[in-house]
Formats: structure tokens, C-alpha cells, sequence
């Protein structure tokens, strides 16, 4: 049988600000170490992730693994989806077993040893095992940092989109400071040299946690809201085993191709979204109220879906796309095309305070959660149209200013739609299951994410008319579901009763 606590319980356990208390930019103290601890994680993620297509499909005299670039887009999805998808799994963990905050250390551990076995154990067989490792290492710390985080404020504290701007902060200054350490590395002795500083990095993570959990993070996420019993603990266990091996014997028979993994990904996230959702929305454990906000919660679901697909394209379609179309000279040096990933996190660094400062001081005058939903979905189907001047121009033509314009308007809508999104999830989740609310959220992100690997094999650089349909149908469709959303703010407002 679930256990839960109860909404008055609950209310009443949950942090509110105290006079005196010492705070980081007005808020929990906590936040700096979460903070920190996910910008060492993101350092190491996102400075891998800058070389890994790049290590996978550059030939074998390069320093590559020489793989087909379009099953190397799509392990790059399924890969990226999987990383959300580990969500769920620790949910269920944190949830059932060891709790949000001992969650989140095993799962920055794994993250570290991933990114050891892609610097020290060569070809294919050190990619799969960093991956897979980094995935459900990184899921996990995903998951459960912002599950942390949201304990440490109360429901209706108005400090709390704020604090998650902060938080997403200390994401892109890693994501920042990443690719230019692991780019260095990769220029000066080659790919895994990269991944090896991405190690350093999330070791470093690890160290500044342990030094400060105690007494920053206190009882923030120690609770088990759900144990389950040792005949569950039992069954999951064997489910995950049984998992792993099915698909590791229908990759190395054949069974499943490279170039499906990422559809497969898809299909499953929208499989496990669904699921999770009838669970919570079906169990006696969650109230009426609790279920209104689930029902609002649908349509921000599928807005944060096609905006993912479109957003992770960086690391697809846009990494091809630096690659081969992006004249990346820049005062008379050619700079690798890794780092153009690093613009992104320079405009999130710049501009996450500004954003943060101005949810802070509107308050409840700020804008609903399903208008900046809307209005994200629409800028980022717009910054798709810059590309179509440029089409069927000329290899290493376009300019450098193009690319930098459109990851800023890439950058304006992910404000307006991934912290506020991930601190939804907290606001908006049923007491009896914080975490798997959180993962639900997590299979939006997975299923856009493993979608853009999709959606990567439609992309001809060589073929101008096709590069044109790339970009336009994405950016109407895109467009067209923001403009919806506009329409259906105030319906979803009164689903979400007294949030914003």
C-alpha cells in the first residue's frame, strides 16, 4: 500500500522564508549549492555532448569513430531522449527508495563515471558505456536537483520562478565553460582528452556537494513520500535488468537499427508520459483540485514537446549545420565548430538574472505560465526563418552573425518556457507524488529531444529545397501551437486554480 502525506501535513512541513535567514540573492541558502553542483554536472555534459556527433561520424584518421552521420544524429536523439527518459526511472527511485537528495548524489556519481569510461575505454565499446552511464547519471541529477530545490520554498512563496531562473543560471554557465575547456582539449591531444576534462569537471561537483550538503541542503528531499516494499524494490530491479539485456541483444543481432533508436525513444517517453499521468490522475491518493491541475498540465506538455524538438536541433542540424554551411572565421581564426554551442549558454548567463529579476519584481502581475508557453513556442518557430536566405548557398558561407542571431532568439524562448516549465512541474505536482510529476515533465523534454534526432535525418544541407521545408514547416507548425496556447491560457489558468 502508497503511503502519503497529507495537504495540511504537508503545507505545514514545507520551508516558508524566515526573517534572519541567510539567503543567496534572497533566497535558501541551499540554492548555492545546488547551483554549483549541477554547473559542474552541466560543465561535463554539455562539454561532452559539444564533440561527441563530431567524435562519432569524423573519420577514423580524424580521431573519430567514422560512423554514418545519420545513425550518428540519431544516437545523438535517442541518446539526449534517454537522458529525460532516466527521469523516470529516478523518480521512481527517489519516490519508492532512497528519497530526491541521496538520489541526486548516486546520480552525479554515475554521471563522473560515464564520462571516465569515454576518456579511458577506446572505440564503440567505451562510447556505449559513457553514454548509457551519463544518461541515467544525468536524469537522475535533472530530477532530483529541482525536486530539492522545490522543497525548499513553500507553494505559493512568489520567490519560487525566481529562484528556479537562478538555478538555470548555474546550468548554462557550465554548459558556458564546457565546450571551450573540452574544444581546447580536443584541438590540443584529441577527442578523448575532452571527455577526460569533462570528468575533472564533474568530480569537482561531487567534491563541493558532499563539502556543503549537510548544512545547506539539510532535510530538503529526504523524505520518501511512497517506500515500497521489498517485493516491489525486488520487481523493479528485474524489469531494469530485463530492459537492458533485450536491448542489448537486438543491437548487436540487428534487431533494432541505429537510425531507429531515436523514434524508439520517442514512442517510449510518450508511452511512459501517458502512463505516469493516468497513474497519478486515476490514484485515490490525489485530489480534485490536484486533478484539475493535471488536466491543465496536458497542453503545456505538448507545447514543451515540439519546443524541445526544435531547441535540441542545436546539437543535431545546427552542429552539421556549423560544420559544413557556417563560415566560423572570426578575426582570422576558424573556430571549431563545437563551439558554437557555447553561444547559447553566453546569452543564458547574460540574460537568466534579467529574467529572474523581472518574474521577482512582477509578482502576480507577471505573465501566466501558458502565455510564456505560447509566446516561446512562437519565437522559436519564428528565429527558423533566418536560415531560408541562406539556403543552397555556398559551403562555409553563412555568417557568423546569422547563427549568433537566431540562438538568441533561441535563448529568449527557452526562458520563457524551460526553468518556468521545470518550476511548474514543482507547483503543480500532487503531494503524493512530487518527483513523478517532475518526470512527467522530463518526458516532454525526452520526447522533443529524441524527436530533434528524427527530425535531423530530413536535413540536407546539400539540397536547398529540402532545407527550406526543414525550416518552414517546423517554424509554422511551431507558430501555429503557440498562438493556440495563447487562446487557451485563461482555461488553463483556472485549471491551475490559484498558480499562475
Amino acid at each position: 500500500m502508497e503511503k502519503h502525506t497529507s495537504d495540511a501535513a504537508a503545507q505545514a512541513a514545507t520551508p516558508t522564508p524566515q526573517s534572519g535567514e541567510r539567503t543567496f540573492f534572497g533566497h535558501p541558502w541551499g540554492l548555492a549549492n545546488l547551483f554549483g553542483v549541477e554547473m559542474w554536472e552541466r560543465f561535463s555534459f554539455y562539454g561532452m555532448q559539444a564533440l561527441v556527433l563530431l567524435y562519432m561520424y569524423y573519420s577514423t584518421t580524424d580521431g573519430g569513430l567514422g560512423l554514418d552521420r545519420a545513425d550518428a544524429t540519431s544516437i545523438v536523439g535517442a541518446y539526449g531522449g534517454l537522458v529525460y527518459m532516466a527521469c523516470l526511472l529516478a523518480s521512481l527511485v527517489a519516490d519508492r527508495v532512497l528519497g530526491a537528495e541521496r538520489t541526486l548524489f548516486y546520480s552525479a556519481s554515475m554521471v563522473m563515471l560515464g564520462h571516465i569510461a569515454l576518456a579511458f575505454v577506446p572505440e564503440i565499446t567505451g562510447l556505449a558505456i559513457g553514454l548509457v552511464l551519463i544518461a541515467i547519471g544525468s536524469g537522475g541529477v535533472k530530477t532530483t536537483a529541482q525536486v530539492v530545490l522545490g522543497a525548499m520554498y513553500s507553494r505559493d512563496d512568489p520567490r519560487r520562478d525566481g529562484g528556479f531562473s537562478i538555478f538555470y543560471m548555474g546550468v548554462n554557465i557550465g554548459a558556458l565553460v564546457g565546450p571551450l575547456l573540452t574544444t581546447a582539449l580536443w584541438g590540443w591531444q584529441g577527442f578523448h582528452w575532452g571527455f577526460g576534462i569533462a570528468a575533472i569537471g564533474m568530480a569537482l561537483g561531487l567534491i563541493q556537494y558532499s563539502l556543503m550538503r549537510k548544512t545547506t541542503i539539510k532535510d530538503a528531499g529526504h523524505e520518501v513520500p511512497n517506500p515500497a516494499s521489498r517485493k516491489q524494490l525486488l520487481m523493479g530491479v528485474v524489469v531494469v535488468a530485463a530492459i537492458i539485456v533485450v536491448m542489448v541483444v537486438a543491437l548487436a543481432t540487428g534487431a533494432i537499427q541505429v537510425d531507429w533508436l531515436s523514434n524508439i525513444v520517442t514512442a517510449v517517453a510518450l508511452v511512459a508520459a501517458i502512463y505516469l499521468w493516468a497513474q497519478m490522475y486515476t490514484s485515490e491518493l490525489v485530489t480534485r483540485e490536484e486533478k484539475n491541475r493535471l488536466l491543465g498540465f496536458i497542453p503545456m506538455f505538448i507545447s514543451g514537446v515540439l519546443f524541445f524538438g526544435i531547441f535540441q536541433q542545436q546539437f543535431t542540424v545546427m552542429t552539421i549545420y556549423s560544420d559544413v554551411r557556417l563560415d566560423r572565421h572570426m578575426f582570422g581564426w576558424e573556430i571549431p565548430p563545437s563551439l558554437v554551442q557555447s553561444i547559447n549558454p553566453i546569452f543564458i548567463v547574460i540574460l537568466s538574472a534579467v529574467f529572474a529579476t523581472m518574474w521577482t519584481k512582477l509578482g502576480d502581475r507577471q505573465w501566466s505560465t501558458p502565455v510564456k508557453f505560447g509566446v516561446a513556442n512562437i519565437v522559436i518557430g519564428i528565429s527558423l526563418f533566418f536560415f531560408l536566405p541562406f539556403s543552397g548557398a555556398e559551403a562555409n558561407s553563412t555568417p557568423m552573425f546569422v547563427i549568433v542571431f537566431i540562438l538568441f532568439l533561441f535563448t529568449m524562448a527557452e526562458l520563457l518556457l524551460s526553468p518556468v516549465g521545470n518550476a511548474l512541474a514543482t507547483k503543480v505536482a500532487p503531494v503524493a507524488f512530487p518527483s513523478r510529476m517532475m518526470a512527467v515533465w522530463m518526458m516532454a523534454v525526452a520526447m522533443g529531444t529524441s524527436l530533434a534526432g528524427s527530425l535531423a535525418s530530413f536535413y540536407n544541407p546539400d539540397d536547398a529545397g529540402a532545407e527550406n521545408t526543414f525550416f518552414i514547416s517546423l517554424g509554422v507548425v511551431s507558430i501555429v501551437l503557440g498562438a493556440i496556447l495563447l487562446v487557451l491560457s485563461r482555461w488553463v489558468v483556472k485549471k491551475f486554480s490559484t498558480f499562475r
